[in-house]
């Protein structure tokens, strides 16, 4: 079979970075092929190299068996290349009609042909099954419909090669369902597909082949028919890897977190939490699953402080919590791990032995001096229990992966012997090897007696660890099971707001 894509040694250096290193991928004319491996691994450097973000220090790119220079999108984009980036590339305020066209317009007399163009992008978006509402505005539709906005605005420039860079992490079950669709109906018509992810079962349900990068090499290539989850994760960490987390089932005990209708009006007006009620008790994880925007950021800033409720009442045992400063409710027995980890989590210019102590600093200080010794003692045994890399407490946070900045995050907050562990996203960026090792850590404090909130957007996430999920849509708890042996296609139909929002749930474990 031929090559639509042939990368022939590309070497991309950023200073002293080597993100790609003498890296040869070829993609078989009308296959999916997979592109997975651990943050910074090099995927999206190589595929934004392809596209002409990128130009290569060294090597050739071959398109249809023919060697091609890629200065620019532009020219990937004339050669068939189009690509469909994590963050969508689309401008809020236009049509759907307006971003699918816009730099590649069909004009009549100077002025856009809007009937010619209308007839081709909904003759395309027809064959394809890409239904987009082409006379809405961006900022006025969902993110699944977004991409597909993105899909056919690719189609439209005639791209036959086609890049998706995490193409799901936004995605309800249903919406995953339909794009893998349209992409089987897209390969199907000849279409070459590259699928960079982190999701090892959808390389299994989509892919015909999957290469595998680690420290900016390629380390393997599988044809996906005749492998496992399993075998690919261990390519891509370097060791085995314990892809479904055990942990035994939880002991039932008395309530420790208590949320009674928690209501929380934002500055514009917009209720963002509508009568919220639910308990946790110790020794249980609670899940919260919905898709994002829905009133999860407001509901985790309002239990840790950064917002003050409307109404309502957060208390920890029979202590009230509403009112109180963040300080005040972490001396109560609150952790945190925030879901932005730069903005809330981390002070970057800091050294890890410095955030290590953020919030806890009064403990390593006297008078007006630092215990630097005790600062460091703490950062050595954070390090090697956490396995922090490198292990260098004095190096700035600003160094470290995103996998290793979490992992700081989670050293600081699980060292706070906490009852109640607030974790927001806690894996998102995060590799492969870094969210087994966060998981265990969620797994053992449960273990331990905490009482953990999971806010994840991440449904495998959350079937994996939660012993109850709850479901939030529109500001709302829409629905709580009592367990979490419920499917991603019903998880799904809640979150869109499909079902829940004719019953209200029982509350208490």
């Amino acid at each position: 079979m031929p090559y639509s894509v042939e990368l022939l040694n590309i070497t991309k250096r950023f200073a002293r970075t080597i993100a790609n290193d003498n890296v040869t991928l070829k993609v078989t004319a009308g296959s999916i092929h997979a592109l997975v491996g651990e943050n910074g691994a090099g995927k999206t450097t190589l595929m934004e190299t392809l596209y002409g973000l990128y130009q290569p220090d060294a090597g050739k790119i071959r398109i249809h068996e023919k060697e091609v220079g890629i200065k620019s999108p532009h020219d990937s984009i004339k050669l068939g290349i189009g690509m469909v980036h994590q963050h969508f590339m689309l401008v809020p305020k236009l049509t759907v009609l307006e971003n699918i066209v816009l730099g590649a317009e069909t004009t009549k007399n100077l002025f856009l042909d809007l009937k010619k163009t209308t007839t081709e992008i909904s003759a395309l978006a027809e064959r394809f099954s890409l239904s987009v509402p082409l006379n809405e505005r961006v900022e006025d539709i969902g993110v699944g419909v977004q991409q597909r906005v993105e899909i056919l605005k690719a189609i439209y420039r005639k791209a036959d090669i086609l890049i998706l860079d995490e193409p799901t992490a936004v995605l309800t079950p249903q919406e995953t369902t339909r794009l893998f669709k349209i992409l089987s109906e897209l390969n199907q018509q000849g279409n070459t597909i590259v699928l960079i992810t982190h999701k090892l079962n959808e390389v299994m349900a989509i892919s015909h082949r999957v290469s595998v990068m680690r420290k900016g090499r390629i380390v393997g290539e599988l044809e996906t028919s005749k492998t496992t989850p399993q075998e690919i994760a261990q390519m891509m960490v370097g060791r085995p890897v314990l892809l479904n987390i055990e942990k035994p089932e939880r002991k039932i005990t008395p309530s420790r977190l208590f949320i009674r209708n928690l209501n929380y009006v934002d500055r514009r007006g917009v209720a963002a939490l509508n009568d919220v009620s639910f308990e946790v008790a110790s020794g249980e994880i609670l899940g919260i699953a919905g898709i994002e925007g829905n009133g999860q950021s407001q509901l985790v800033e309002c239990l840790t402080g950064l917002l003050k409720p409307t109404s309502g009442s957060i208390k920890i045992g029979n202590t009230e919590l509403v009112g109180l400063n963040p300080r005040q409710i972490f001396s109560h027995g609150f952790a945190h791990v925030p879901e932005d980890r730069i903005k809330r989590g981390l002070i970057i210019d800091f050294s890890i032995e410095e955030n290590l102590i953020l919030g806890m600093h009064i403990r390593f200080s006297r008078t007006f001096l630092m215990k630097r010794n005790e600062i460091r003692q703490n950062a050595k045994l954070m390090t090697e229990r956490f396995d922090i890399r490198p292990a260098n407490p004095s190096i700035h946070a600003r160094g470290l992966s995103g996998g290793n900045q979490q992992k700081v995050i989670m050293a600081r907050e699980l060292s706070r012997n906490a009852e109640v562990i607030i974790a927001s996203q806690p894996t998102r960026g995060v590799d492969i090897g870094g969210i087994e090792f966060i998981h265990r850590s969620l797994i053992s404090a449960r273990d331990s007696g905490k009482a953990i909130v999971l806010v994840s957007a991440d449904l495998n996430e959350i079937l994996s660890l939660s012993d109850r999920i709850a479901v939030m849509y529109s500001g709302r708890i829409v629905k709580i099971f009592p367990d979490n042996r419920v499917d991603e296609n019903e998880l799904g139909l809640y979150m869109t707001g499909s079902k829940g929002n004719e019953t209200r749930q029982a509350l208490a474990p």
